[in-house]
């Protein structure tokens, strides 16, 4: 099966290079997206733009993938859901929740240029950051890509009731599946209390799995994908 890797802010398609090869290993093909306005020098992109560019993805499966969204990108994986249920066979949100109908897409951090650069770690002490070592941390600030303004304060906008009956699986790494669970059933995410088919699974990592647990997160992929 096609699995679609959409990386969340700052990050581009590179950021799965270990996750590509265990896929391919287990038998899928992955696809890692390189989002426009993150990786390709676009600095006016749109978060229409990112939109089409997972959606084009989609389309070009030879089948019906899973599209698998990490953190801020889970809006992303969920939009690609809501533009084509009948096309995508589940999505996997990777420690995050997908934004809901006429909210911003990621308009978290300060806004310096047009564009939103990686706030430094500070953000993200504690659960989030506890697996990554000094060394992996200054890579990845160094490679770290700011994200245009018109992606981070996009606004988000679902159509399509056939979304909800689109597979879920909620991948749980820097919280558990109970807390998970705790905050959906709070209302935390709409979006997510009405999907008919939803699952949770525990990773035990920080937030970015692809870089620390790149084995046991294709492990998680490719069970979603068979199931």
């Amino acid at each position: 099966m096609d699995i679609l890797l959409i990386g969340g802010l700052w990050l581009d398609g590179s950021a799965w290079d270990d996750v590509v090869p265990e896929l391919t290993a287990l038998g899928h093909h992955p696809v890692p997206l390189t989002l426009p306005g993150q990786g390709d020098g676009a600095a006016s992109a749109t978060l229409d733009d990112q939109l089409e560019a997972v959606v084009a993805a989609v389309d070009a499966a030879p089948g019906t993938p899973l599209v698998a969204g990490h953190s801020a990108a889970s809006t992303l994986a969920w939009l690609a859901a809501d533009a084509r249920p009948e096309k995508v066979a589940k999505v996997a949100l990777i420690g995050g929740f997908p934004a809901d109908e006429g909210r911003s897409y990621a308009d978290h951090f300060a806004i310096e240029g047009g564009a939103m650069p990686f706030p430094g770690w500070a953000p993200f002490e504690g659960a989030d950051a506890a697996d990554l070592d000094q060394y992996t941390r200054d890579r990845f600030a160094a490679a770290a890509v700011p994200v245009p303004e018109a992606v981070a304060r996009g606004v988000v906008r679902l159509t399509n009731e056939r979304r909800f009956d689109v597979p879920v699986v909620v991948v749980c790494p820097e919280f558990t599946p109970a807390q998970a669970e705790k905050w959906i059933a709070a209302g935390e995410s709409p979006e997510l209390a009405r999907v008919t088919d939803l699952e949770y699974v525990d990773l035990d990592s920080g937030h970015w799995p692809m870089v620390t647990r790149p084995r046991e997160l294709a492990r998680v992929l490719a069970k979603a994908a068979n199931s």
